[in-house]
């Protein structure tokens, strides 16, 4: 990147069901929280990138990026606001822009937030706008929805590489755990295996708790030249890298549907740009939509060999005690699943963990079924 960036603020709302609490107050008390932790004053934000998916649907607004900066009072001090779609990549993607926007030169102070309201809608309406992550005319219209795409990795996945039920409620049972304690997440509580595997299908072979919920939510942060981040806060984080990668939308086409060619792709340039490989990570936010979705990732990012990823709990790789403490914030799957929000979130909680002990983290963060990935690599300074 031509100039350095860093994270010197970031701040996000508890993630859960918010009847009481509208779409716009949601991203804004993130927002808020993240320039009070940046020590940073409206008037010096250059610009906003908001990460949403769906607002439309959930909520019937679109235009949802001048809304925010008007209700914000971002629109008096002449801050452009843009919206970045990406279905559940929406926010890792603004993530993004934020740090490219600050590496240009063209801005020095950028919010990137994310937001998604969910809960308004039921459950056959949400479903259905969730479809729209996936190819909707070859995927969605003869039945498919997204459990239904990836129980069909999942079932692959175990064909191929020998993956059991069990290792699959092991990823729901760390994460579950990961989350007590975690004073934002919509499902602090610890569950076990039994627990998970006793719940109802929702498409074979995956289960009502291999899922992540639906989610009401915001978060944001703030980014800056990392050379004046000093002058902000004494608690910056470093950005080292941040890349994107596409694959096809729909998984007829693809050669594996057990690996996300995208993940791979942005994760080995993210690494090749920060200087470091996957074996240096030691915290990572990884993209758990489904308890498969972790299970492919951790392979597709390095952490362990392919078709080892469903053993990456029981041989305490991914654990918080492991070679790579995975999903501490409790992942998608506990922490909570708004899905414009979940990118900028991880980058939130890798930041926390950075600040406090840990060296490298990353960040990663999918679109639907795989068809965009984002990666992004922070150190602690």
């Amino acid at each position: 990147m031509p100039r350095d960036v860093a994270v010197i603020g970031a701040g996000q709302t508890e993630f859960g069901e918010h009847w009481e609490r509208s779409f716009r107050d949601l991203v804004v008390t993130a927002g808020v929280r993240a320039l009070e932790d940046a020590n940073v004053p409206g008037e010096e934000i250059d610009s906003l990138y908001v990460g949403n998916m769906s607002a439309g649907q959930f909520v019937g607004q679109e235009h949802v990026a001048a809304l925010i900066a008007d209700y914000a009072g971002l629109e008096s001090v002449d801050v452009p606001a843009t919206r970045v779609e990406a279905a559940d990549a929406s926010g890792g993607l603004a993530f993004r822009q934020a740090v490219l926007d600050v590496a240009s030169g063209a801005s020095d102070v950028v919010v990137a937030s994310g937001v998604e309201k969910m809960t308004d809608l039921g459950s056959t309406d949400t479903t259905e706008a969730l479809a729209g992550s996936a190819d909707r005319e070859w995927e969605v219209f003869p039945g498919g929805n997204t459990a239904a795409l990836y129980a069909m990795a999942a079932r692959a996945h175990m064909t191929e590489h020998g993956t059991t039920r069990r290792q699959l409620s092991n990823v729901a049972v760390k994460n579950h755990e990961n989350a007590v304690g975690n004073d934002y997440a919509q499902y602090p509580t610890s569950i076990d295996a039994e627990t998970v595997e006793s719940t109802a299908y929702v498409s074979e072979p995956l289960r009502r708790f291999d899922c992540s919920p639906a989610s009401d939510g915001a978060a944001a942060v703030v980014v800056a030249p990392a050379d004046e981040a000093e002058k902000y806060t004494s608690e910056a984080v470093d950005v080292v890298a941040t890349e994107q990668a596409s694959d096809s939308i729909a998984l007829h086409d693809r050669d594996d549907i057990t690996t996300s060619k995208a993940t791979r792709r942005a994760a080995k340039r993210a690494y090749s740009e920060a200087g470091v490989v996957a074996a240096d990570v030691d915290v990572a936010e990884v993209h758990d939509s489904y308890t498969i979705t972790e299970v492919i990732a951790v392979e597709d990012l390095g952490f362990t060999e392919k078709g080892q990823g469903g053993k990456a709990v029981e041989d305490e790789v991914t654990t918080a005690d492991g070679d790579v403490a995975v999903n501490l914030s409790g992942g998608l799957k506990a922490c909570g699943h708004p899905l414009g929000a979940t990118g900028v979130r991880q980058v939130v909680d890798v930041t926390r963990k950075l600040r406090e002990e840990h060296e490298v983290g990353l960040t990663h963060n999918l679109g639907g079924t795989g068809g965009t990935a984002v990666v992004s690599l922070l150190e602690a300074r």
